[in-house]
C-alpha cells in the first residue's frame, strides 16, 4: 500500500496552487544575473515597504525567541482604530489567503456550493474544493464581475460568495453602488465575502461597514502583501460582525501571525505618507503600460489594481521569451491561455518589459 492510498481521495484531485516564477530560478535557467532580472508576476509592491516597518521588524528580530502575541493585540487595535471598528471585530492571518481557508474550516462541508466570478482569484475555488464543496462560476463579460448572473446562481446550497474587488487577475472593480445592493439583497443563508486585498489602490473603495453593523453576514479581507509591500511575512487580516470574528478564531491555528509581521504591519499602517506615495507611483505605472500596450498593439484589460492583463497571443510562449530578457509576467491557463498578467513595477521596469514585448513582437511579426 502506498501513500497515496492512504490519503483523503478527495485531495489526490486537489489542484496545487502555481505561484509566480521566481527571480533565482529564472537567473539559473537562463544564465542571468539575478539582479537584472524584473519579477512583475506576482503583483508585488516594486517599491518595497515602508522604512518604518522595515525597521520595526528588525526592532521585532530581538525577541523572536519569544512566541508573538497570539491574537495580535496591538496590531488588531491599531486596524480597528483606523477603520472605525472594535479590535474583537478583527482576526489576523498568515495572509488574507488564511481567512479564506478559514471560512472554509467554519463553513463549508461536502456538497456545499461556493459562488464566484468565472475569472476570479482561484484560491476560492481551490478552498471550496479542499473541503468538498462545489465552485459555481458566474460568467464575466468584459472581464468584471456580473453581479446579477452571480446572484442569479445562489441556491439553497450556496454558503459562501466570494467578491473581490478590484478583482485579481483581471483588474476589474464593482462600483461601490453595485457591491452595496449585490450585498443587501443576498439571502439569510449566505456569508458573503468582499475581498479587498487591492482596495488601497481605489480612492474610494466600496464601505460595507455600515450593513456589517447592521447584522449582515459579511467578511471583508485586507493584506500587507500589496501596496504595504510586506508579501514575504505573510501578514493580512479580516474584520466582521464580534459574532463571525470569533467563529473564525476558533478555527485558526495559535500564533498564525508572526511576532515580525505584526510589528512590521502596525509600523506600515502608520506611514500613511509612503502608502500614498506608492498608491501614487503605481497610478503612474499603471498609465505608462496601458498607453505602451496601446502603442504596441496589444489589447488590455483597464485596470484598477497594480496590475494590467495584456492579450499577448500565446501566453506561455511569451512568458517564456520575456524570461530570457531579464521579465517575469504571469500565465494563464484556459480561457485565459492568450493572456499575461503584468505588474506595474518601477518606470525602469516597465520601460524593460514594454520594450522586451515590442522586441518579441518585431522579431516575430505576430503574436506568439
Amino acid at each position: 500500500m502506498n501513500i497515496s492510498e492512504l490519503a483523503n481521495p478527495h485531495i489526490l484531485k486537489q489542484p496545487v496552487y502555481k505561484p509566480g516564477k521566481p527571480i533565482e530560478q529564472v537567473a539559473e535557467e537562463h544564465g542571468l544575473p539575478p539582479e537584472y532580472i524584473c519579477k512583475l508576476a506576482s503583483n508585488e509592491n516594486p517599491l518595497g515597504p515602508s522604512l518604518k516597518a522595515v525597521e520595526a521588524a528588525k526592532v521585532a528580530m530581538g525577541q523572536v525567541r519569544l512566541y508573538p502575541e497570539g491574537g495580535g493585540r496591538k496590531l488588531c487595535e491599531s486596524i480597528a482604530s483606523e477603520r472605525g471598528l472594535d479590535p474583537k471585530q478583527i482576526i489576523l492571518g498568515n495572509g488574507s489567503n488564511e481567512i479564506i481557508e478559514l471560512l472554509g474550516h467554519v463553513f463549508l462541508s461536502p456538497g456545499d456550493e461556493v459562488v464566484t466570478g468565472k475569472f476570479s482569484f482561484v484560491v476560492y475555488k481551490l478552498v471550496a474544493m479542499l473541503f468538498g464543496a462545489k465552485s459555481i462560476e458566474a460568467p464575466m463579460p468584459g472581464m468584471a464581475h456580473d453581479l446579477d448572473a452571480m446572484s442569479a446562481l445562489i441556491t439553497e446550497r450556496t454558503k459562501l460568495v466570494f467578491l473581490p474587488s478590484p478583482n485579481n487577475p483581471t483588474g476589474t472593480a464593482n462600483t461601490s453602488e453595485e457591491i452595496l445592493r449585490f450585498a443587501k439583497r443576498l439571502p439569510e443563508h449566505v456569508i458573503f465575502c468582499l475581498d479587498e486585498a487591492y482596495a488601497e489602490y481605489l480612492e474610494n473603495p466600496p464601505d460595507l461597514r455600515p450593513l456589517i453593523a447592521e447584522g449582515k453576514k459579511i467578511v471583508c479581507l485586507r493584506t500587507f502583501s500589496k501596496i504595504f509591500g510586506l508579501a514575504g511575512l505573510r501578514i493580512g487580516y479580516g474584520y466582521s460582525s464580534e459574532e463571525m470574528a470569533a467563529l473564525l478564531h476558533r478555527a485558526r491555528q495559535p500564533f498564525n501571525a508572526n511576532a515580525i509581521a505584526q510589528a512590521a504591519a502596525l509600523a506600515a499602517l502608520e506611514d500613511k505618507a509612503w502608502t500614498k506615495h506608492c498608491r501614487n507611483s503605481n497610478s503612474e505605472g499603471i498609465l505608462q503600460l496601458q498607453q505602451g500596450f496601446e502603442t504596441l498593439g496589444i489589447d488590455h484589460v483597464p485596470s484598477r489594481a497594480n496590475f494590467v492583463l495584456a492579450r499577448v497571443g500565446r501566453g506561455e510562449k511569451m512568458f517564456e521569451k520575456l524570461q530570457k530578457r531579464g521579465v517575469i509576467a504571469r500565465p494563464f491557463g484556459g480561457e485565459l491561455s492568450s493572456y499575461l498578467r503584468i505588474t506595474s513595477g518601477t518606470k525602469e521596469e516597465n520601460d524593460r518589459a514594454l520594450t522586451a514585448l515590442g522586441e518579441i513582437m518585431s522579431q516575430e511579426n505576430v503574436f506568439c
